[in-house]
């Protein structure tokens, strides 16, 4: 590929990028919470179902967040964007090596 077909390869990749404000990196669980006692709800053995993201930082520091039911598909988006966002950036390097190595 020449150098000027990679750079317009690299700028069409660019151009689908996600917003960069709306990416979001971890893992969206569902956990059920129950209470050990005077819920009666608990006591039944069904529980309270909360969604949970959870990130893991350098030095295996761990962070959950409670996420209310109504953002999850907003979170869920947003996760998606991450992964996304993170594999056309790997693209884009894969182009730039490319200009690394060829001539003009």
């Amino acid at each position: 590929m020449k150098q000027e077909e990679v750079r317009q390869a690299r700028a069409r990749i660019a151009a689908a990028l996600p917003q960069p404000v709306e990416i979001l990196r971890g893992s969206l669980f569902r956990r059920l919470i129950r209470h050990k006692r005077g819920c009666p709800k608990c006591a039944r053995g069904q529980g309270h179902p909360v969604w949970v993201l959870t990130v893991t930082y350098r030095g295996g520091k761990t962070r959950q967040f409670s996420i209310p039911a109504a953002r999850r598909q907003q979170v869920q988006q947003w996760l998606r964007n991450y992964r996304q966002f993170r594999n056309q950036l790997e693209k884009i390097c894969e182009l730039n090596h490319q200009l690394l190595r060829t001539e003009e």
